[in-house]
């Protein structure tokens, strides 16, 4: 059930007003979610900038997906997990990697490690030890890599909690 209504520009306060329009002019339309922000112009500016810069990270995209999966089945937002299943689908995961990836594994020794991180940082970031980033670097994932990982975990945190909280 929708709890928070998506914004036409002519609605939406100014500032959100201008990003709409621009979004719209590049793309044709704006999505649910980000007329939704709207209604805070500073969460939608926070998001779109957040947004472009992480998808700026040296993360592959099948593996971008993969952690997008796993942090949306812990959230439970159904809308987050189809889009990324229809992503990592465009991305050339098979039905089976994408079931995998939703419990935060993978046949991928290397990935299951980085996926069972990406977990630990939404779940109990305080909890992560030297030990578990040395495994991480052990398994060849650079600083960089574990970094745009948090990030990206944050992206679909923060995705994944509004359209759950707006209804979406």
């Amino acid at each position: 059930m929708r709890r928070l209504t998506a914004l036409e520009p002519i609605d939406a306060p100014a500032a959100s007003r201008e990003q709409l329009e621009e979004i719209i002019t590049r793309h044709g339309s704006a999505g649910e979610m980000i007329r939704t922000m709207a209604h805070s112009p500073a969460l939608l500016q926070g998001y779109l900038s957040f947004s472009r810069a992480v998808k700026r990270t040296k993360l592959p995209r099948a593996l971008s997906e993969k952690i997008s999966l796993a942090v949306q089945e812990w959230l439970g937002c159904e809308t987050c997990l189809n889009a990324h299943a229809e992503a990592a689908k465009a991305a050339g995961l098979t039905d089976t990697d994408i079931a995998l990836a939703r419990q935060a594994t993978s046949t991928d020794p290397r990935e299951a490690a980085l996926l069972t991180f990406a977990l630990k940082v939404l779940a109990e970031p305080a909890a992560i030890s030297d030990d578990e980033l040395s495994d991480l670097t052990a398994h060849g994932w650079t600083e960089r890599t574990i970094a745009d990982a948090v990030a990206l975990v944050v992206l679909n945190q923060l995705t994944g909690t509004f359209n759950l909280v707006a209804g979406i």
